[in-house]
């Protein structure tokens, strides 16, 4: 089954300078971002830094303030029309009726873009398949799972064939395995060509998809390169130190200096709460670590060497602009 048109565009999406405000509140200060035909781009930031606004912009939602921008080769403050024929858009929130079946939802969807019966009920079943729903398919979408519903979501998304893909935080609340069953989902739309901009708070599942990331904060990119340029660019390693006692994180973090950040991404409650992170400076740094600890009498219970990730990024872009 085809999923998108077979023609190639220079630019899917294309933002120069966008700037919103709500009030006296300045959401985007002058946002930046190319995402090129057929590659994944990764939106991240802190809760409030503008990418959900960035997203409804682009999908004709909002009207910018100021700046251009162009989707699929149309702009979307002047030809919205035009925009809104060739995107597919999973919000944050289900778009999905519960009291309808995932059928009934697709063809819902199908007659909304003005699908003939018959090919509704065509392409309903195609999705279904294609999204491994069939099995589902006469069910009411209230008794589905969280990734069900997701994957009925993004199907939804699909119906018109479109060719750039705009996805929301699609994997918010999912299950570990819902969560992959999706990556795969997306993998399969990426390899066939969609263009995708993704907004995610999981910063694994950026560095697993995209081919580009961007950082937003205070309304800024602060950040754009590939997941593993930007991982180079916080350094090589990172000595991760578990103390006994939780009370001697801040001491430590006093003792080592700025370059260490309390806690580990990821880490659970009862270790995450006596770590201690730092990048390696050298080859005699962990030497020099442990002896400056032992000093200030700070007991180390585990020492770890790890390669930067994206929340080594997202941590050291963020904190540095704010």
């Amino acid at each position: 089954m085809t999923l998108i048109h077979s023609t190639t565009f220079t630019d899917g999406v294309h933002a120069r300078g966008l700037t919103k405000s709500f009030g006296t509140t300045r959401v985007l200060a002058g946002i930046d971002l190319t995402v090129p035909t057929g590659s994944l781009l990764a939106l991240l930031g802190p809760n409030g830094s503008g990418k959900t606004t960035t997203v409804r912009i682009l999908t004709t939602l909002l009207a910018p303030d100021g700046g251009t921008a162009a989707v699929g080769g149309h702009d979307v403050t002047r030809e919205g029309a035009a925009v809104r024929r060739v995107i597919g858009l999973t919000s944050q929130q289900a778009t999905v009726d519960d009291l309808l079946t995932g059928r009934e939802n697709l063809e819902l969807f199908a007659g909304l873009y003005h699908l003939g019966r018959r090919q509704a009920r065509q392409r309903a079943q195609e999705l279904l398949e294609r999204f491994d729903l069939a099995a589902a398919a006469n069910r009411r979408v209230a008794a589905y799972s969280g990734g069900m519903r997701r994957r009925l979501d993004l199907a939804a998304s699909m119906v018109s064939q479109p060719r750039i893909l705009f996805l929301d935080e699609p994997t918010t609340g999912l299950d570990p395995r819902s969560r992959a069953e999706l990556w795969s989902v997306i993998r399969e739309l990426l390899a066939s060509g969609t263009t995708i901009l993704l907004t995610t708070q999981y910063l694994e599942e950026a560095d697993q998809l995209a081919d580009r990331v961007v950082v937003i904060n205070g309304g800024r990119v602060v950040a754009d390169d590939s997941p593993a340029a930007l991982k180079r660019q916080v350094g090589t390693e990172r000595l991760v130190l578990r103390l006994a006692r939780p009370e001697d994180v801040s001491r430590a973090r006093s003792a080592l200096g700025e370059t260490a950040a309390g806690g580990a991404a990821g880490a659970p409650p009862d270790t995450g709460a006596r770590e201690v992170t730092l990048a390696v400076q050298g080859p005699d740094h962990l030497r020099h670590t442990l002896d400056l600890l032992h000093r200030a009498d700070i007991a180390v219970e585990h020492v770890a060497l790890r390669t930067p990730t994206l929340d080594d990024v997202f941590f050291e872009f963020t904190e540095a602009a704010a």
